[in-house]
């Protein structure tokens, strides 16, 4: 079960922990999230608080390799101010970062499309790039694409007891079939976001992305995983603009549409009476994927 959170918990937090920003306003920032609760601290910073034990974890994650990777990237990434400590009953480690301005965009909605794929794909090659010492960790869905069989083929037997969702099950299952039968990404892990869902995007005036965010997912792993938005994101038009700003070979990308048909797959079954945004989401990324037969 969720601790419980509050505008008043996130107070007195701050104000044991961090005296120096106690007077400042404290105001719940609404967002799609399933992991973590944010809250403004004044203008310029944020508190994310884990709703769950495995945010927790992201909290450490963090908090130990943001600020390894930030010089190494191209756009700005949440900057870790202070490391708060469990306490007034909240159980786990949470934390105060920077704010970044920013909207996130939206699938279908997009102003400057091919622009943000070549964005989108300099935030990526720049991952792929960085060599840090230490043992990096795993990157959440960075893994051999077997593993999602199981989770997988019950999603979409949960969808086809949902008829008025509409999906062809049998054509996402051809799909899925297809991209297990594809060779495992040959060379050694690289880094990853691993969750670069529009949530976790942040665009300027001009449709431009000028931010990354939420890294609690981070790791080494398959690149396919960071092509997520070829599908969640981006139109047809600008999906090849960004496969091709990263060259990315038949085998990554069968493998990436299947990493991102997966997971859209088991979200929509579970967010389509909880979280609208992420169901919308889904739904826009089962329809791209089966609109490329």
């Amino acid at each position: 079960m969720s601790p419980g959170h509050s505008e008043t918990l996130v107070r007195r937090l701050i104000a044991e922990q961090f005296p120096q920003w106690a007077g400042l306003d404290v105001e719940r920032f609404p967002s799609g999230g399933t992991v973590n609760a944010v809250y403004r601290l004044g203008d310029a910073m944020a508190v994310r608080l884990p709703l769950v034990a495995g945010g927790a974890a992201d909290v450490t994650t963090e908090q130990r390799w943001l600020p390894r990777l930030a010089p190494r990237l191209p756009m700005a990434i949440p900057e870790v101010l202070g490391t708060g400590e469990p306490a007034e009953g909240y159980p786990w480690r949470w934390s105060v970062h920077q704010w970044l301005p920013g909207q996130n965009p939206r699938e279908g909605a997009l102003s400057e499309p091919v622009l943000l794929a070549k964005d989108l794909a300099e935030f990526v090659a720049a991952m792929r790039g960085v060599s840090l010492p230490g043992a990096a960790p795993d990157a959440y869905r960075g893994g051999p694409l077997p593993s999602l069989d199981a989770s997988t083929r019950a999603a979409i037997e949960q969808l086809r007891a949902i008829p008025e969702e509409g999906v062809d099950c049998d054509a996402a299952t051809a799909i899925w079939d297809d991209a297990l039968r594809t060779p495992d990404w040959p060379g050694p892990p690289v880094w990853l976001h691993a969750d670069l869902m529009p949530g976790n995007l942040l665009v300027d005036a001009t449709g431009r992305l000028t931010s990354v965010i939420d890294f609690g997912c981070m790791g080494v792993g398959d690149p396919a995983c960071d092509l997520f938005p070829a599908w969640g994101l981006l139109p047809a038009a600008a999906r090849d603009v960004f496969r091709e700003a990263l060259a990315v070979d038949d085998a990554t990308w069968n493998r990436g549409r299947g990493r991102t048909l997966s997971q859209a797959l088991i979200a929509l079954p579970y967010h389509r009476t909880r979280t609208p945004a992420m169901a919308r989401n889904a739904r826009h990324v089962i329809r791209a994927v089966l609109d490329e037969r």
